[in-house]
C-alpha cells in the first residue's frame, strides 16, 4: 500500500496521528478500514467526514493508494516541515511517522 500523508498541525490537545497497514487493511487511530473491495484499476470514494482519507482510494497494479490525513502536534513538531508530501509504502507494519521531529537538546535547552 502507498501511503501519503498529508500533514496538518492539529489543535492543542488534539492526538496525533498514528496507523499501521496488514495487507488491504489501513489501521488509523485504531479503526481498522478494510479496503480489499477495491477493485484493480478502479477508485473508492469515502463517504462521510468520519475517516481519515483525503481523495480517492485507487488500486493500480495491484497495489492500493491512498493519502492520508496526519495530524501532528506543534509542541513535538519543528516549526518547518518538508514541503513534499512524504509517501511510504507499506505492506507490513506500522507507517513511518512522516513529522520532522524536534531534537531531545532543543527540548532540554527550551
Amino acid at each position: 500500500m502507498k501511503v501519503t500523508c498529508i500533514c496538518m498541525a492539529g489543535l492543542p490537545g488534539q492526538p496525533e496521528t498514528s496507523a499501521s497497514v496488514s495487507g488491504d487493511v489501513i489501521t488509523v487511530d485504531g479503526v481498522p478500514y478494510d479496503l480489499s473491495a477495491v477493485p484493480d484499476g478502479g477508485f473508492a470514494e469515502p463517504e462521510g467526514e468520519n475517516h481519515p482519507f483525503i481523495g480517492r482510494i485507487e488500486r493500480i497494479d495491484g497495489g492500493l493508494h491512498v493519502r492520508l490525513r496526519w495530524i501532528y502536534s506543534d509542541a513535538t513538531a519543528e516549526p518547518h516541515q518538508p514541503a513534499v508530501q512524504p509517501a511510504f509504502l507499506a505492506i507490513i507494519g506500522p507507517v513511518p511517522d512522516p513529522i520532522v521531529r524536534k531534537s531531545l537538546t532543543s527540548e532540554v535547552a527550551a
